[in-house]
């Protein structure tokens, strides 16, 4: 799975809680990050991250891929 640009600022702007620790911890970083600096060079690089981080270790968060698929 691979996040859109639309679906990463969604998930910056949201509020959601996810069950894998590592995942919740980048997401809440990123969200920091992105308050302070709302560009789209910020998206663009936060969509990255997420992206190697979900293509690394999509096969343990199963629960996550159903909240972030309902973005």
């Amino acid at each position: 799975m691979k996040l859109t640009l639309q679906q990463t600022e969604k998930l910056l702007k949201g509020h959601q809680s996810f069950s894998q620790l590592g995942f919740s911890m980048m997401v809440t970083r990123l969200r920091t990050v992105y308050i302070k600096d709302s560009s789209q060079t910020t998206v663009e690089k936060s969509m990255n991250e997420i992206n190697m981080f979900l293509n690394k270790f999509g096969t343990i968060m199963e629960a996550d891929f159903a909240i972030i698929i309902k973005m």
